[in-house]
């Protein structure tokens, strides 16, 4: 590939010794999430399939797939690349996120059981345990379960998809912002779940806009931390 980077993981392969088409795919979206590319890079097919011991023809079905989850773009005739870090963009995805997330809540105060409450409550509880030693992307794993837990409780799954395409594409951005504030959110999340087992919608929306509105105040540091984390070769 130009310019010399960590070599894409091969990720699962099969009998026969080629990857299979969602293990190819989550290499890929593994290694766009990461910035492995610098934004606007350019994308060398020929390079990635050789890495990953591929032909090129399921690396374009691959990078076709990441065109339309949003994590590069394709211009006709100049071929792939990586999206950049734009702050517009990414202040629209979170404030998008920030929409989901309260009508999630509210639809899943009145839906959701105890026990799915409570099988909620035993993420959190497993995610406040590994805070303080896990990884960035750990936390930020755990963080992204628990939303997702919480959507998924509203039985909608076209909520669940949009949010989780939502979270694919501002996961970089979460890890940067993530640094310095883990007790911060698990206790954040905590409040949000109390008010949904107490049933009380109003305040779980409030306590979710709230939480994610924190995150939209500070979108234009946390991209200008993420482009030195890529040029510094120091990516989460």
């Amino acid at each position: 590939m130009s310019r010399e980077k960590k070599p894409l993981d091969q990720g699962e392969r099969g009998a026969a010794g080629a990857a299979s088409p969602a293990s190819l795919y989550d290499t890929l979206s593994a290694a766009m999430v990461r910035f492995q590319y610098r934004p606007g890079e350019r994308l060398n097919e020929g390079a990635i399939a050789r890495d990953l011991g591929v032909s090129r023809t399921p690396v374009r079905e691959a990078l076709s797939k990441l065109v339309a989850a949003g994590l590069i773009d394709h211009e006709p005739g100049h071929g792939f690349f990586r999206r950049k870090l734009d702050p517009k963009e990414i202040f629209d995805l979170y404030e998008l996120r920030q929409q989901i997330e309260v009508s999630a809540v509210r639809l899943a105060v009145h839906r959701a059981t105890p026990q799915q409450l409570d099988d909620v409550d035993a993420i959190l509880d497993r995610s406040m345990a590994a805070a303080h030693e896990a990884s960035v992307e750990i936390v930020v794993g755990f963080d992204e379960q628990f939303h997702d837990a919480i959507t998924r409780l509203t039985g909608n799954v076209e909520m669940l998809r949009s949010l989780q395409l939502i979270n694919a594409r501002i996961r970089f951005v979460r890890w940067i912002d993530m640094r310095g504030r883990r007790g911060g959110t698990q206790g954040e999340h905590r409040a949000i779940l109390d008010a949904m087992k107490a049933r009380d919608a109003a305040r779980g929306c409030d306590l979710m806009e709230a939480h994610v509105q924190r995150r939209l105040e500070q979108i234009v540091e946390a991209v200008r931390e993420g482009y030195a984390s890529i040029y510094m070769g120091n990516v989460a």
